[in-house]
């Protein structure tokens, strides 16, 4: 831990519980067949090499569709998120929720970055892993100029990939502020940013925070709430794409996408980050990194 570490307020008091569900039968077959999905995907993970980038594409957007599809979720999507065809484009995000990747590979399948605890996952591990993942260990500061790094050369080479510059999950009732450090990939490379923002509702229309992965809750656990909720969508609202020029350095384009992403989601104003308490041991750390500020 680090006194730069993301820190979200939510929790369990954010959930509403007055969703509809299911029955704990329909919630059963749910958590199989999503089993059967995540396993299905392993079984194939090692002939995916034999085809070509277009059948890739497409066995992961069936993929990343049948999990919706098993946990009952429907997809909607406004605006166009075009193939990147060569051209290093970095996604951006808000994080709500593990099914945030599953709906945004379910439209145009990505790589991505995400917390170097993942790996550890049984099965999803390995599959994340594969699916050529850039790992960042929050809790290092030193590891973050390593990962901007990667993140450029992915860029650099063409890849499309996402990440979320909240640093943790939020429960969609309000948005964290965007870290700048990531942003710094985009002007390294000389590619434009691509906000995208995520909201999930229930089939009359009202927004819930039911599918959030927030606290300290197991991955089961959110995977088992979502499994009994009836009549849940994400939307994706694919925002304009900032071409690169537009920001001088990296807190003016986080600004920039985080302002769209504000204007996407009708949210006024934006949740401040905690407030950093600072120490002598807190600058210290900082200063050891190389940065006194990681964004």
């Amino acid at each position: 831990m680090h006194p730069y570490m993301p820190l979200s307020p939510c929790g369990p008091h954010c959930l509403d519980g007055d969703e509809p569900t299911v029955g704990r039968a329909r919630v059963v077959l749910r958590l199989a067949a999503a089993v059967g999905v995540v396993l299905g995907a392993f079984l194939v993970l090692p002939f995916l090499a034999l085809i070509g980038r277009r059948g890739r594409e497409l066995a992961a957007k069936l993929i990343f569709r049948g999990l919706l599809g098993a946990f009952g979720v429907r997809l909607t999507v406004t605006g166009d998120l075009p193939r990147s065809d060569g051209r290093g484009v970095l996604v951006v995000t808000n994080h709500i929720s593990w099914l945030d990747v599953a709906a945004l590979n379910a439209v145009r399948p990505m790589r991505a970055m995400a917390k170097t605890d993942l790996r550890s996952w049984p099965v999803l591990g390995t599959l994340i892993a594969r699916a050529g993942t850039v790992f960042l260990d929050r809790e290092s500061l030193r590891a973050l100029p390593g990962a901007v790094d990667e993140l450029a050369r992915v860029l650099r080479d063409g890849s499309m990939i996402y990440v979320c510059p909240e640093g943790t999950t939020w429960c969609g009732k309000g948005m964290g502020r965007f870290r700048p450090a990531l942003f710094q990939s985009a002007l390294d490379a000389g590619v434009p940013v691509r906000p995208v923002a995520v909201r999930y509702h229930l089939a009359s229309g009202r927004e819930t925070p039911a599918p959030a992965f927030i606290g300290t809750e197991t991955i089961l656990e959110s995977m088992t709430r979502v499994a009994r909720l009836r009549g849940l969508h994400v939307e994706l609202r694919v925002c304009a794409e900032i071409a690169p020029g537009r920001a001088d350095d990296r807190r003016s384009l986080a600004a920039l996408t985080e302002a769209a992403m504000n204007t996407a989601l009708g949210l006024r104003v934006t949740i401040p980050a905690p407030r950093t308490v600072w120490t002598s041991s807190a600058v210290e750390s900082a200063r050891l990194a190389g940065d006194h500020h990681p964004g």
